[in-house]
């Protein structure tokens, strides 16, 4: 649902941009919202530690843990991290992930873990929603789209680069008042104008000329999925693949297809997911502009060696990396989750089971916002695309870091 970088509307910036939960109203993204003032984590006694179980067996942890190690050694050693009231420097976050990455290796059982963790680490628990220590927990995937090099009768909607015109204005350099706030437009006599929204791009031409394709999709609601998403793999008619990473948006405000579905009677609530909104739209070719128009938010890509990509710039881990509001969680951090995921057969969900694990923070996306949201990212496949266009469930949100005396 929701930014990074992958995505996203994840990062996201999600992630840029990277938005599974259709039906949640996303922030307005040309202009960047102050952090809250009330910590987003709090301590926790080790008394009231989780059980530490993982239900990968550690599979791909390692290499989340070395993406973010990556990362920070890629930053001033100085800068500090926020966990909730307290702070820890790039140096210790670093040694904390080193030392988990360690004891890791010697595969320990659930017990052991959790001797180790309160040994250790400190564990701060996110407030979540309301402050009900809640975290609404969704999913996205990485898509991949036909498409190709060329435009033709059979592929003829355009993936865009970052159009020439437009331009990212960082209103605090004009007055600290702003700080951290920032508009997206486009600059035209000698004045700034918000920047096209999805009708004019797709309907009106107003890109000819002024932003190179990057490819042509076969179809537009793929299209409209992958920017969803954030990020992608383009298939040519060749088998090559192509990695396409959210650059940047349009600036306008993100609106959802699937709420718009769900306030008009066209789609239950309770039956919402990616699945049903692609099966209606199917059902009802001739509504298809109409609905995708509705959401004025648009995406343009960049393309990478590989992918995905999320905010940190660093490859995302299936199951392992995790995205959330950067704004007031540390980035690049260990972090352990309690949800639930589906139990598939025959490409169809049977139920939900419990699961835990530990993950990374690795990517951001533009409906992510507040302690009480976090966007898993499960990769790509048929598993992935079903988790990812279904999961809405809650759970809890823990952060590990290493006791400054360990």
């Amino acid at each position: 649902m929701n930014v990074p970088y992958i995505l996203r509307y994840r990062s996201l910036f999600f992630i840029a941009f990277l938005i599974p939960l259709f039906f949640v109203s996303c922030a307005e993204l040309k202009k960047e919202p102050l952090l809250a003032k009330k910590p987003a984590l709090k301590r926790v006694w080790s008394f009231w530690y989780p059980k530490f179980s993982d239900d990968m067996a550690f599979e791909g942890l390692e290499n989340s843990i070395l993406k973010s190690i990556s990362y920070l050694k890629r930053i001033p050693s100085d800068r500090m991290f926020r966990f909730g009231k307290d702070s820890y420097s790039a140096t210790h976050m670093i040694k904390s992930l080193e030392h988990f990455l360690s004891f890791i290796q010697t595969t320990p059982s659930d017990q052991d873990m959790k001797k180790y963790i309160k040994s250790n680490y400190f564990v701060y628990k996110s407030v979540g929603g309301n402050t009900s220590g809640k975290v609404l927990f969704t999913g996205y995937y990485e898509p991949i789209i036909e498409g190709s090099l060329e435009k033709t009768f059979e592929y003829k909607f355009p993936i865009y680069s970052r159009p020439y015109d437009l331009i990212t204005i960082d209103l605090s350099l004009f007055s600290e008042k702003y700080k951290g706030e920032k508009i997206i437009g486009r600059y035209a006599e000698q004045t700034v104008f918000p920047y096209y929204e999805r009708n004019e791009i797709e309907n009106k031409g107003v890109l000819d000329g002024n932003a190179k394709e990057i490819a042509w999709a076969k179809d537009p609601v793929d299209l409209f999925f992958l920017q969803i998403q954030g990020s992608g793999k383009i298939c040519l008619e060749d088998g090559n693949l192509i990695n396409i990473h959210y650059h940047i948006a349009n600036g306008r405000p993100y609106r959802s297809i699937g709420k718009l579905l769900i306030d008009e009677g066209k789609i239950p609530k309770s039956e919402m997911s990616m699945q049903k909104i692609r099966s209606y739209l199917s059902n009802h070719p001739d509504e298809v502009e109409t609905i995708l128009n509705y959401n004025p938010s648009y995406i343009f890509f960049r393309i990478e060696e590989e992918g995905p990509l999320g905010y940190l710039g660093v490859k995302l881990t299936p199951g392992r990396s995790i995205a959330l509001d950067r704004r007031i969680f540390p980035l690049a951090t260990l972090a352990f989750i309690k949800t639930e995921k589906p139990s598939i057969n025959d490409g169809q969900i049977d139920n939900w089971v419990d699961f835990s694990r530990f993950v990374l923070n690795q990517d951001t996306g533009g409906a992510i916002r507040g302690p009480g949201r976090a966007d898993l990212f499960w990769g790509n496949g048929p598993y992935a695309e079903i988790a990812a266009g279904h999961m809405q469930h809650m759970g809890k949100l823990y952060f590990l870091i290493l006791k400054p005396d360990a």
